[in-house]
């Protein structure tokens, strides 16, 4: 099964790269990598939540916003390679905009990870860090950055 088709079996399907908010690209390829940008949880051009996770957005909402920011990953690497046909996903950066006491930012960066294992596979699984933050671009509650390879 493809990664298109895994997606669809999970009524998911890759957005439109989001356009960037300053002077960046969405993803750059150097041979087989792929670099992205920091990915926000943009969904048809509005942010799925804004504020601190453990404040005004709960886990469950920042569960979400990180699955987003993973489709939103998945476009930008598609937008540089033409598919997502032998991506492997190997590093992956979860910034969790987190009110002081809030301390489950791995459960949030879950989020994308989970969807990289069912999308690749094997493939999909990976190394990552999750990192609590005062504050995210555009007051986003979540921020997910990927560093990918293409291996077929």
């Amino acid at each position: 099964m493809t990664a298109e088709e895994r997606l669809a079996e999970l009524g998911l399907t890759v957005p439109d790269v989001v356009p960037p908010v300053a002077a960046y690209l969405p993803a750059v390829r150097s041979g087989a990598m792929v670099y992205t940008a920091g990915q926000i949880p943009m969904r048809d051009g509005v942010l799925v939540a804004t504020g601190k996770v453990g404040a005004e957005v709960t886990p469950e909402t920042a569960y979400e916003c990180a699955r987003q920011c993973a489709l939103n990953a998945m476009a930008a690497i598609r937008s540089v390679t033409g598919t997502l046909e032998g991506i492997r996903i190997l590093k992956v950066g979860v910034f969790v905009a987190s009110a002081p006491d809030f301390t489950a930012q791995a459960a949030v960066a879950n989020g994308a990870s989970e969807l990289f294992g069912a999308v690749f596979g094997e493939l999909g699984v990976h190394a990552r860090s999750a990192v609590g933050v005062a504050v995210l671009p555009l007051d986003s509650a979540v921020e997910v950055e990927v560093i990918a390879e293409v291996v077929g």
